[in-house]
């Protein structure tokens, strides 16, 4: 996901979307380690969309603080 699109949405909606991708990493690693996920290279995409989030999170708090 990209990062513009994620500035649109509201700190709620953040924390949402930052739930479902940590549960969408989850079930990835368990794939993996079972041997039944074919693309290995969406465990670091998911990775990166989650930083983002959390990266999104920490602006808007700091903005509430100002």
């Amino acid at each position: 996901m990209k990062g513009k699109d994620l500035r649109l949405l509201s700190e709620g909606e953040l924390i949402e979307k930052g739930k479902e991708l940590s549960e969408a990493l989850f079930n990835l690693r368990f794939q993996h380690a079972t041997g039944q996920l074919e693309n290995v290279m969406r465990i670091p995409q998911v990775k990166r969309d989650i930083a983002r989030v959390q990266t999104l999170l920490k602006e808007k708090a700091l903005k509430k603080l100002e």
